[in-house]
């Protein structure tokens, strides 16, 4: 792996395991087997109640070489020295991937040294531990998800659970193993079965990237156990009702359930906060009795909080937080404790002219969101996961699907921090969706994974509503289990049929739309009200690939398959497993038609930003504008996809390695908060607002340049941005003797005159045309291109640079100042500052910046802000880069003052 960052979990992993791969160089040769990741100290089993030991890392080995039974493996006494070490999230991939079993699974074809034959058989997991059990203690052992495809549980020689019980990635189990535990040394062993995603209902990744050659299999999530005295707490939950549409108060309720796990009666004393409001209640439990205890504004003073801390969406407002904390106590001892945090919001949802509307706390709610993928391997980097939700952010996307792949409970605090809303649900393309085939077993296993994974994400304010369906809706016997399941984890948000227009009886139309595109098309395609274009819900589309910088590119592909990059009918290995999708095919056509031929890989790569730029900018404006359009609007869009599973040069806004390219910046410049764009079908310019507050005394300037830099129109008008919504504010000039290709700025100014958004076009007199009749599920091809290759001619620019840097706590802050200082008319076109470790290093990831890719016209001075680790730096003086369409490549030092 050659990003910067430590693997998963684990600091113990020696970073030598993950070197990357010279670029151009042939892929490194597997490393020699055995374990090369290290156990950490052998845990010990809590020894008091209310105590959680979290299993740290596993000893891992095929049941082709461990041939003996689960009662001899799991005997403490058993010799697994030989086997490898893995850390505790990891699917058996996952570990041998930290073993160096494959080399660099990243680059080239690596991934392809592991035998898919090695996974048709199960996997032991196993961990030896100590306990010193004491009297009136009761020790479980909790599966936090499920093992992937099957599980046989063994502890100390005793089988605990069969595959018969212990099925599919998402149900959650506990079992008491208080009779089991021997003082001194025990021994866990948990057997994880082969996985299909055809037969087994488990985590895909369908065509996003290859496949992982063992499909998941093994454990991905916590392994636990967990001590507690006569009574437990588990499921702890809060609910908050606000009085909409005032947000003065909200009645909060507090559940718990209480467990007795003795087998006489038992009276406990269950008393807790929320917030700063305290509150007790007395509880008498049957033996082996679990209650639900409530604590609610009508039996506890202070539960109807008064003027709540509002949670919202990040560009509505703040996030404040809550916490809840409770405990049992029997006969004046603490018997166990459970807590929780919780925000105080309401979301509801409807059909607005058929198209799914949210609304956070009463206020509708324009979805522009990403489809996201978890790490290929299952594995869990939380640095890598806050990163991400930092870029996220930053790019001003206000919400996430996740389609099949829940995170770890850290991803959704994350998302609660950020203010990022979470859409959740099943996978299409997988046994999730081939509901004929379902058994009896199948549809238990679906109703429990849709209760545990509502449990245990239901009390996180980022969540918006949980799928059912993706590329499907179950019928009637199917949806039933869903919303039983969904009722018992009391699930309080909108449950929907499908990310397609799919009704489910009781549910009925999901208001989403799936009509694609996934492949390229140009900007006026998002403007045009069919198929994918803004209308309605658009549950997941995007225009396909997405060539990272050349510098990423180098990490993970050899030279031959870069040169390849020319030719769009050869197959490449890091865009998809599909067949419709591992060709450039009208990708490339369409870059050709539009921008010129490139001569080289080098020119395919740079003209790939402007191209994906300019259509991902689009394609989110064109949604914002139609937000507010009242015969057909646009409620919202995830743009297909977010990141990627593994490096590739498909569906992605930002890179494996958390590059940020043309796609990145061109989402982020329509996302804007408040922000001003060109209507590629009417030659509108609008204004859209993100805030809950009008903002008047607003004016638009627009400017049309020639391609020498010639300014044929420039005016200026007032306008008003309407709160959480969109205005026009007239059309584009239109003047005569415009070149080919040719330019618009526009800037949005306050009534002081200062800049708050600026916006930056390029486009030609002649337009791209669409094919609608021809449309595939994937792809409108189009009949005509727009001539952009004005842009291949473009005079050199002079820009004069600057750049310093200050740390501020853990980051450092490189600001960049760029000043078109050309003394002619000469455009200083599509600009990029990144920062680099010393002259010459590798570029610094992740830098979250202000902007970039930006465009100046004499005269004119912008200046970029790039954030990132100080320690990403690895002790080097900062250094900025700069490169432009027709402006020379300039290295700049940036030293720390």
């Amino acid at each position: 792996m050659t990003r910067r960052r430590a693997p998963w979990l684990a600091a113990a992993v020696s970073l030598a395991l993950l070197l990357p791969a010279l670029p151009g160089m042939a892929a490194p040769e597997p490393a020699a087997a055995g374990p090369a990741y290290q156990l950490g100290a052998t845990p010990a089993a809590p020894a008091r109640a209310a105590q959680i030991t979290t299993i740290p890392d596993w000893r891992l080995q095929s049941s082709a070489v461990a041939t003996g039974t689960g009662a001899a493996i799991s005997a403490p006494g058993f010799n697994d020295s030989s086997w490898y070490a893995v850390p505790k999230r990891s699917t058996v991939m996952a570990g041998l991937v930290a073993n160096n079993k494959y080399g660099d699974v990243n680059y080239g074809n690596n991934l392809q040294k592991a035998n898919r034959n090695d996974f048709l058989v199960p996997w032991w997991y196993r961990r030896s531990f100590t306990a010193d059990p004491a009297p009136g203690t009761h020790t479980f052992l909790k599966l936090n998800g499920g093992v992937i495809s099957r599980g046989e549980v063994w502890l100390n020689g005793t089988k605990i659970a069969g595959t018969d019980t212990v099925i599919g990635a998402y149900p959650t189990f506990e079992f008491d193993v208080t009779s089991l535990l021997r003082k001194g040394d025990n021994a866990l062993a948990i057997r994880a079965n082969s996985a299909d995603q055809d037969r087994d209902l488990i985590i895909h990744f369908i065509d996003w990237a290859q496949l992982p050659p063992d499909r998941n299999q093994g454990i991905f999530r916590d392994v636990q156990l967990a001590a507690s005295g006569a009574v437990s707490l588990r499921e702890p939950r809060v609910d908050t009702d606000l009085p909409l549409p005032s947000l003065n108060h909200a009645d909060v309720t507090v559940k718990v359930n209480a467990r007795n796990n003795t087998n006489a009666p038992v009276t406990a004393e269950i008393s807790g906060t929320a917030g700063n409001v305290g509150f007790r209640q007395t509880v008498s439990l049957a033996a082996k009795e679990t209650k639900t205890v409530s604590f609610t504004p009508s039996n506890t003073v202070g539960l109807r909080f008064l003027n709540p801390q509002v949670w919202w969406p990040f560009q509505m407002g703040g996030q404040p937080m809550y916490d809840a904390a409770l405990s049992a106590s029997v006969n004046g001892a603490v018997t166990d404790t459970a807590k929780t945090s919780f925000g105080v919001r309401e979301v509801s949802s409807r059909l607005n002219k058929g198209g799914r509307e949210f609304s956070v706390n009463g206020k509708p709610f324009l979805v522009r969101g990403g489809g996201w993928a978890s790490d290929l391997f299952l594995r869990t980097d939380l640095r890598y996961l806050q990163d991400q939700m930092n870029l996220v952010r930053s790019m001003g996307m206000n919400t996430i699907r996740l389609e099949g792949k829940p995170e770890n409970d850290e991803f959704y605090d994350m998302a609660d921090r950020a203010g990022v809303m979470l859409i959740t649900g099943w996978e299409c393309c997988s046994k999730w969706e081939k509901y004929s085939s379902f058994t009896a077993e199948d549809n238990r296993v679906a109703g429990e994974s849709a209760e545990d994974e509502a449990k245990r994400i239901r009390n996180h304010p980022s969540l918006l509503a949980f799928m059912i369906g993706s590329d499907a809706a179950p019928g009637a016997g199917l949806e039933k289990i869903y919303l039983d399941a969904l009722g018992r984890a009391e699930w309080k948000l909108p449950v929907i049929s499908s990310a397609k227009a799919l009704s489910s009886p009781q549910l009925g139309s999901p208001g989403m739309k799936m009509d694609g595109p996934y492949w390229w098309e140009p900007p006026n395609y998002w403007y045009n009200e069919q198929l994918g274009g803004a209308a309605g819900f658009a549950s997941e589309i995007g225009p396909g690939p997405a060539i990272p910088e050349m510098d990423e590119l180098k990490k993970f592909l050899p030279q031959g398959d870069i040169n390849k990059l020319t030719d769009y009918n050869a197959t490449q290995y890091h865009l998809s497993r599909s067949a419709t999708f591992n060709k450039l095919t009208f990708w490339g056509t369409a870059l050709d038609g539009r921008y010129g031929k490139p001569a080289n890989a080098a020119e395919v790569v740079k003209k790939a930003q402007l191209a994906n730029y300019e259509t991902n900018r689009a394609q989110f404006e064109a949604f914002g504008r139609d937000w507010s359009d009242t015969n057909k609007p646009a409620t919202g869009v995830i743009y297909w996809m977010l990141n990627n599973a593994w490096p590739t040069m498909y569906w992605h806004l930002y890179d494996y390695y958390l590059a940020t390219g043309g796609s990145y910046f061109g989402a982020k410049t329509a996302l804007r908060p408040l922000h001003v764009q060109y209507s590629y079908d009417d030659k509108s310019i609008a204004v859209v607002n993100t805030g809950l507050a009008d903002v008047p005394g607003l004016s638009v300037q627009a400017t049309v340049f020639n391609l020498d830099g010639t300014v044929k129109a420039d005016e200026t008008r007032p306008v008003s941005a309407k709160a959480n919504g969109s205005v026009r504010a007239g059309t584009l000039p239109q003047p005569s003797g415009l070149s080919t290709t040719y330019f618009t700025r526009l800037l949005l100014k306050d009534g002081s005159g200062k800049v708050l958004d600026r916006n930056v076009y390029w486009l030609s007199t002649k337009a791209d045309t669409l094919n609608y009749g021809a449309s595939t599920w994937y792809h409108t091809p189009q009949s005509g291109y727009a001539d952009l290759k004005g842009l291949n001619n473009l005079a050199a620019a002079s820009v004069q640079s600057s750049a310093k840097s200050t740390v501020e706590g853990e980051h450092t802050k490189t600001t960049v100042t760029l000043t078109n200082n050309s003394s002619g008319k000469q455009v200083g076109f599509f600009l990029r500052a990144n920062i680099r470790k010393g002259a010459g290093g590798p570029e610094v990831l992740p830098t979250d910046w202000s902007d970039n890719y930006v465009t100046l016209w004499p005269g004119e001075t912008l200046t970029l802000t790039g954030s990132y680790r100080t320690a990403d730096l690895g002790g080097a003086t900062p250094s900025v880069e700069i490169n432009g369409h027709n402006v020379a490549k300039q290295v700049l030092s940036a030293p720390i003052r």
